[in-house]
């Protein structure tokens, strides 16, 4: 199996709500709408594909100059646990270089992954949640 990864083509709503779905990430993937604009106003995103199927998402918001946002990191299901993910990570690091900080924003579910993958934690943050 060969997975391709592509930086800010075009993607739809639909194929990322099925991303979400079938990756345990809490996302709104029944409104096709927010989808979307959670797509439209990303700064960067990089996807993975098996053959023509999405397979994961990263999705950033950035200055590409100080600090990213990872938003979302979603890998479906079943190509979990093969460093696709890590890769995702990887190849936004690569399009934000060495100067800009990249934050993120942790489901408790993965609290254990993230330390893997070379991020530290932080305790210097706040948030304000969201309404809906």
């Amino acid at each position: 199996m060969t997975i391709t990864y592509k930086t800010n083509v075009l993607i739809r709503a639909e194929q990322v709500a099925e991303v979400f779905a079938h990756s345990g990430i809490k996302r709104p993937a029944q409104d096709l709408d927010r989808i979307q604009r959670m797509l439209d106003h990303a700064s960067l995103t990089v996807t993975a594909w098996s053959d023509s199927e999405l397979i994961g998402i990263a999705r950033a918001l950035t200055d590409f100059s100080y600090c990213c946002y990872l938003s979302d990191l979603a890998v479906v299901k079943d190509y979990q646990k093969q460093g696709i993910g890590t890769q995702l990570i990887k190849h936004v690091q690569s399009e934000i270089g060495e100067e800009t900080a990249l934050i993120l924003l942790s489901a408790p579910s993965a609290m254990n992954y993230y330390p893997k993958v070379g991020f530290h934690q932080i305790d210097n943050g706040f948030k304000i949640d969201r309404i809906r």
